[in-house]
């Protein structure tokens, strides 16, 4: 499996988990233009059997529209697609939390997160080439565990005293702080719930949404990889991983 990162920040979120035996595609977030995505699949728009979206928020969903034009599927909560105006579509499935369903050779399972959104969801993402997948963005806490993931895509946005030293230095507003701080996943909170969880078989730990301006994504990394013992990334735009359930 390979998980190509076209863009993982408040400019744009989308993820692509493409198969190495077939080319099946799960797209993840539309948050950047769908020819982006058409690019990095050298057009073979053909390959991506569906696309999974957390909630409205455009930096996630923006460019949902051009998959179902695309006649793509999209998948997502009955409050994200309201939101975004796609209910109705043939394109468009609904969701529920806690019951799986099958997006091509993909079996996905969402779950409820923390956000300010209409009805946000973390996933669960199973395929026998990268095993269990965790995928959690923009939620201030999950109050799940799950056992025998085997990678993870998990939201460490801000680190408290970055984000106390920019209110200090008038960079950012304490509005902006109350919103951060309820709606996205802390480096201590993302830490906590790593450790909460069984990371015996994690092959990959990736770090996604990182901050712009609250963030250091070497000492994040750094800090994690030290506590939890994995191989542990922060997400950047173009980055490519090989994303299978073990290194070998």
């Amino acid at each position: 499996m390979k998980l190509y990162i076209l863009g993982s920040s408040s400019s744009g979120n989308a993820y692509l988990l493409q198969s190495e035996t077939t080319g099946q595609v799960l797209a993840i977030e539309a948050g950047i233009k769908f020819s982006k995505v058409k690019k990095a699949l050298a057009y073979n728009i053909g390959s991506i059997a569906g696309c999974i979206i957390s909630h409205e928020h455009g930096d996630h969903a923006k460019y949902a529209h051009e998959y179902v034009k695309a006649c793509i599927p999209v998948y997502t909560s009955m409050g994200t697609a309201q939101a975004i105006n796609i209910v109705g579509s043939p394109f468009v499935h609904t969701l529920h939390g806690m019951e799986p369903c099958t997006i091509g050779d993909f079996k996905v399972i969402p779950f409820d997160v923390q956000h300010d959104a209409a009805e946000p969801f973390g996933y669960l993402i199973r395929h026998h080439e990268c095993g269990d997948v965790l995928f959690a963005t923009d939620t201030y806490y999950l109050k799940y565990r799950f056992p025998g993931l085997s990678n993870m895509l998990l939201e460490c946005n801000y680190r408290q005293d970055i984000l106390d030293h920019n209110i200090e230095a008038g960079l950012v507003s304490p509005a902006i702080r109350a919103r951060i701080i309820k709606s996205h996943m802390s480096y201590d909170t993302c830490l906590e719930t790593l450790q909460a969880n069984d990371l015996s078989m994690i092959n990959n730990i990736v770090l996604i949404h990182l901050s712009n301006d609250n963030s250091n994504a070497d000492e994040f990394v750094a800090g994690i990889s030290k506590a939890t013992g994995k191989t542990v990334l922060a997400a950047r735009k173009d980055m490519v991983i090989d994303f299978n359930k073990t290194p070998y």
